[in-house]
């Protein structure tokens, strides 16, 4: 009813910007509020092509205890002497943008401009992973979790935990001390599991990044083997589960209640080279992980006399980031590889009434591209800056160095990946910021990107018609 009340005289769009951590969320959401309000380089969004699109500006967020999400200082760093990328997102964050435009409907044209509020809400990626919780009881959490925990390739990061865990019975008298070492455990289990790309087994988000509830009862737990009876409600078990059904009451649910249920649109970032990059159970990981948060949303068309009281999602585009770490001739190869990723997702949804699409992309184009000669053969490159420390080859970089790269060949058959395992040879390397930045007219600087018109196009394009 809130929602309905705020948007009575200006229609509201909330686009949800959704991503597993490090996918780059922060750089699409930075990338999208520069270009409308500088009105950047956007061939293929319509409204802007068509000279309707007039202009935007920053307005107050109408949640007054979210904090704003800090584009100035994100921009700054992009954009300064020496540009480096902004920092993850480590909590969550909001912003309002005000856009203005000239109606293709008659009837809204005699009434002069319009606009429409574009509310967009940034949150760690982790965060993301604790939704399929909510279909879980602890019993069922538990179980999958220790499966994970105990499969071949998890055994380095996993077994300081396993070890703690045998040493404790489930079935005793509950207390604190024991309570802390597993939640302790658990939780650099998580850590080094991130570390090795591992997705999937990262929930609960909130271990990863606790923010003010580190330390709190509903961050102590860790999943535990089933008892063969009934537990004491004394037990260390009964204690366990408590806290696990009090995490998903008091964090899990009003996330998705306060953010998720009032989304209107979604983009489904999703780092695909980092996964190939680390090989096949990484793959097979992020698939996992994408199909459970995806059917956590609410998804599919919506009467539009109810949309202020009932939303769902009508849109939803899915997102190979960082397309310009390879060259533009394996951007379908990419995107098919997305496809097959979000495949079970995108049935779910578009059974349920969602329009959906994919596209290789890239928020801010980091490369350039160029060729290289190597044993007689011409090789299609990109040209960049490594990140200082990166390495490749036995070499380091020194972040100053430029360098062409010949990145790998992206297979042709993206089910090869899932049928034999074998890892894909990538020459994957973290580049810096552009260094050198054009200005449009109005002396603003424009930001290279790939395909980023489109997908704003398509995400908000039709509200501007």
């Amino acid at each position: 009813m809130a929602d309905a009340a705020t948007g009575a005289f200006t229609p509201t769009l909330r686009l949800g910007v959704t991503g597993l951590s490090r996918a780059g969320k922060t750089i699409f959401i930075t990338a999208l509020v520069h270009n409308l309000l500088t009105g950047g380089r956007m061939p293929g969004f319509t409204p802007l092509a068509e000279g309707r699109f007039i202009g935007a500006r920053l307005a107050e967020y109408p949640d007054a205890t979210i904090p704003r999400f800090a584009y100035e200082q994100h921009l700054d760093a992009l954009t300064g002497k020496h540009p480096v990328w902004p920092e993850g997102t480590r909590r969550i964050s909001q912003l309002r943008i005000v856009l203005k435009f000239q109606s293709r409907n008659w009837y809204s044209s005699l009434r002069g401009p319009s606009t429409l509020n574009l509310d967009i809400v940034d949150y760690p990626g982790e965060w993301l992973l604790d939704l399929p919780l909510l279909g879980l009881s602890f019993a069922e959490w538990s179980a999958e979790a220790l499966e994970r925990a105990r499969r071949p390739g998890s055994g380095k990061e996993a077994t300081p935990f396993l070890d703690q865990l045998a040493a404790i019975d489930p079935l005793a008298e509950a207390n604190d001390p024991d309570a802390e070492r597993l939640a302790t455990a658990f939780t650099d289990y998580l850590r080094r599991s991130r570390e090795h790309g591992a997705l999937s087994t990262l929930p609960p988000g909130r271990f990863l990044l606790p923010g003010d509830l580190e330390g709190s009862p509903a961050l102590t737990f860790a999943p535990l083997p089933a008892p063969s009876h009934t537990p004491r409600s004394t037990s260390l078990y009964a204690m366990l589960e408590h806290r696990f059904e009090a995490y998903k009451a008091q964090v899990v649910r009003p996330f998705f209640r306060d953010h998720f249920a009032r989304l209107d649109r979604q983009i489904v970032l999703v780092d695909t080279l980092r996964a190939l990059n680390a090989g096949p159970a990484a793959v097979a990981d992020l698939e996992t992980a994408l199909t459970s948060v995806l059917s956590c949303f609410r998804q599919g068309e919506t009467n539009p006399l109810l949309r202020p009281f009932a939303r769902r999602i009508d849109r939803i585009l899915f997102a190979a980031t960082k397309a310009d770490h390879v060259h533009h001739t394996s951007h379908d190869r990419l995107q098919a590889i997305l496809n097959r990723l979000v495949s079970n997702a995108t049935k779910r949804a578009r059974f349920a009434g969602t329009d959906t699409r994919s596209m290789a992309l890239a928020g801010i184009r980091a490369t350039h591209e160029g060729s290289i000669s190597e044993g007689g053969q011409t090789l299609n490159a990109i040209v960049g800056t490594p990140i200082e420390g990166e390495k490749l080859d036995g070499m380091t970089y020194d972040g100053k160095t430029e360098i062409a790269l010949f990145p790998g060949d992206l297979p042709e058959r993206p089910d090869s990946l899932f049928e034999d395992g074998s890892p894909v040879a990538l020459n994957f390397l973290r580049f810096t910021p552009p260094q050198e930045l054009d200005r449009n007219a109005s002396g603003d600087v424009v930001l290279p990107h790939i395909r980023f018109d489109r997908a704003l196009d398509y995400l908000v394009g039709d509200w501007l018609a």
